[in-house]
């Protein structure tokens, strides 16, 4: 019997407990990412795995963001941000925007410059897409944002940066 065959009302499903929603969500590789901002509400920043590519017309991606993480407010006061995508080289910054690091220690650790949306694009990062918030919506603890991409750059040369099974791994790229 398939998924289609059954009846949905007769159907009783044991909730997913959330340490084994969690396990299993670490088997699944993803890019790192550092997340910045800048603007009226302050310079933020923080580490992400949950970015994704939502279309390529307009050019959006969507970044997940906890309402309890500390560059919440500023994120989505300002909203527009840059998707900074890590090269391999990078684990360290990683942890320091994934962290409790002060925001201004965070920004400290590496090279800067803006764009158009003045958001923070990271020096050697991989790929950088600066972005305006176009939209977002709530799901249980995090906010969806939905970000438009207005400007982006790319190293050629640069090794990607995934997380996966609680563990960095470097990507060696075909270059």
């Amino acid at each position: 019997m398939n998924l289609a065959e059954l009846d949905p009302t007769n159907v009783t499903t044991p909730p997913v407990i959330k340490q084994d929603y969690r396990d299993a969500m670490a088997r699944l590789a993803a890019a790192v990412n550092v997340i910045t901002t800048d603007g009226p509400a302050g310079r933020a920043g923080f580490t992400a795995t949950a970015v994704c590519s939502v279309t390529d017309d307009p050019p959006t991606l969507l970044v997940c963001l906890n309402r309890a993480a500390s560059a919440h407010a500023a994120v989505t006061a300002n909203a527009q941000l840059c998707v900074n995508t890590l090269a391999s080289g990078q684990r360290d910054l990683s942890n320091l925007f994934g962290g409790k690091t002060p925001m201004a220690e965070r920004f400290a650790a590496a090279s800067w410059t803006t764009w158009l949306t003045g958001s923070p694009v990271l020096e050697g990062a991989a790929v950088s897409f600066d972005c305006r918030v176009s939209h977002s919506t709530t799901v249980g603890t995090h906010d969806i944002l939905f970000c438009e991409v207005l400007a982006l750059k790319h190293q050629d040369d640069a090794d990607g940066l995934v997380y996966f099974d609680r563990a960095y791994h470097g990507l060696q790229g075909s270059h």
